[in-house]
C-alpha cells in the first residue's frame, strides 16, 4: 500500500497525518516490509535491528493507545491484523 493511501484510510481529521492510528498503521506497513525482505535474506543482521526498533516503536504507541481508548485500540487491532 502506498503512503497516501495510508494515511487517508486512517487520518482522524482532514490535515491528519501524525495521529497515533496513521503512525501505527504506517509503522505496520514497514513492518510487514522488513518481515519480507528478512525472509529473503535471513542474514541482514543490520535490517533485523531496524525491525526490532520499529516493532518496540508500535508497541509504545499500541500501549498508549490501549490506556487512552481500549474500543480504538481493539478495532486497530483488528483492521491491521496484529496479534
Amino acid at each position: 500500500m502506498d503512503k497516501k493511501d495510508i494515511i487517508n484510510k486512517f487520518k482522524t481529521s482532514e490535515n491528519d497525518t501524525g495521529s497515533v492510528f496513521v503512525q501505527i498503521a504506517l509503522l505496520t506497513d514497514r513492518i510487514n516490509h522488513l518481515t519480507e525482505h528478512l525472509k529473503a535474506n535471513p542474514k541482514d543482521n543490520h535490517t533485523r535491528r531496524g525491525l526490532l526498533k520499529l516493532v518496540g516503536q508500535r508497541r509504545g504507541l499500541l500501549k498508549y493507545l490501549e490506556s487512552k481508548d481500549i474500543n480504538a485500540y481493539r478495532q486497530i487491532k483488528k483492521d491491521l491484523q496484529i496479534r
